[in-house]
């Protein structure tokens, strides 16, 4: 069973597919994909002699923009009514390439699950299932502080279990790719869920740190009203919002926010900041050129920035607009790392952070 589970966004599963397929043909590995609309779960078959093990080993999550997470499938197994724990435990014990190494298991169910049932079920199968795969010596005991590989099971329905393993290096650090955020009641938008994904994303705890904090300055570019920019301002930054529409007056009160009245696609500051954030709805390839006009003139070190994807080839614009955005920076001599996500917090989007690289 040569087969990779994928997760994205449901409605995203044909661009989720091509570019997994695209991506994994640039290294000499050929496989096709299957998914059912709206279910927000792709299965990739490789045609060839390698493994998903070895796919995934040469492919880092984190080159891809609509795949959020994934699991290497082991073995699928129908599920009886009753002893679903022993169900699984056989399958296991009968597959040449049972879970070897892993310290923890994750249920999992689509993200759009309509049967509640099914999601409760999830939840109090994990503590009886780790209980009788540790007995079984299918899976080690928890270890303390060690990230190992982790049996994974995704339940489409009652009646189906897709057994597979996650690698500990080559992996979401949420599972199924979906962090689970709360909106505090002061934030003015729920966009402000997005900036905080996108840094949970593209920043490890130790990055962050150094790339957030010592009171930067950012510019928040069609700020109104305000959701990223009072993500800057809890970072202990001094923005300057521009939009011509109105900001919330609390954060406005917290006196580190000066409010432009201007176009954000023309304004721009007289001297470089730490931080440029843009959340503005509009043609992604014009974004995309602000971004690379920024970068490229040193107005700033990093950048998040949303790309609006048309509803008709979305994978395809996201292609030009990377293109894009490469060919602008590479002509400007300019050093940067970018890395692009559907989140779970985007829509019709998705999120950018370049950051530019100073020798």
């Amino acid at each position: 069973m040569s087969r990779i589970i994928v997760f994205c966004r449901p409605g995203f599963e044909s661009e989720a597919g091509r570019e997994l397929t695209d991506a994994a043909a640039l290294l000499g590995v050929f496989g096709y994909f299957k998914a059912q609309a709206g279910s927000g779960c792709v299965e990739f078959s490789l045609s060839g002699s390698e493994t998903p093990a070895e796919l995934m080993k040469m492919l880092p999550l984190n080159r891809l923009v609509f795949v959020r997470d994934w699991f290497e499938l082991i073995v699928e197994v129908p599920l009886p009514k009753s002893d679903r724990v022993g169900a699984v435990i056989d399958a296991l014990r009968e597959s040449v390439a049972g879970p070897k190494h892993c310290d923890r298991v994750e249920i999992r169910v689509s993200e759009d699950n309509p049967d509640h049932d099914l999601g409760n079920f999830a939840r109090k199968w994990i503590a009886p299932l780790a209980k009788a795969l540790r007995g079984a010596g299918l899976m080690e005991d928890a270890t303390t502080g060690q990230d190992q590989d982790r049996l994974e099971i995704f339940l489409p329905d009652f009646s189906t279990a897709m057994i597979g393993m996650s690698h500990r290096n080559n992996r979401s650090p949420f599972p199924g790719g979906i962090p689970r955020l709360r909106l505090p009641a002061a934030a003015p938008s729920r966009s402000a869920l997005k900036l905080e994904e996108a840094w949970k994303v593209f920043l490890s705890p130790d990055r962050k740190l150094e790339v957030l904090g010592g009171g930067k300055k950012a510019v928040d570019l069609g700020a109104a009203p305000g959701g990223w920019t009072w993500q800057l301002v809890r970072q202990g930054m001094l923005v300057t919002a521009v939009d011509n529409g109105p900001m919330d007056s609390d954060l406005m009160a917290s006196g580190h926010v000066e409010h432009v009245t201007a176009d954000g696609f023309r304004w721009r500051p007289r001297r470089g900041v730490d931080w440029m954030v843009c959340d503005i709805v509009d043609q992604p390839r014009k974004t995309a050129a602000l971004a690379s006009d920024w970068l490229a003139n040193k107005l700033c070190r990093y950048t998040v920035f949303n790309l609006k994807l048309p509803m008709k080839k979305r994978y395809e614009e996201w292609l030009f607009c990377q293109q894009l955005m490469a060919d602008r920076l590479d002509e400007a001599g300019v050093q940067y790392r970018l890395q692009a996500r559907h989140l779970y917090h985007d829509r019709e989007e998705i999120t950018c952070f370049i950051e530019r690289l100073i020798s």
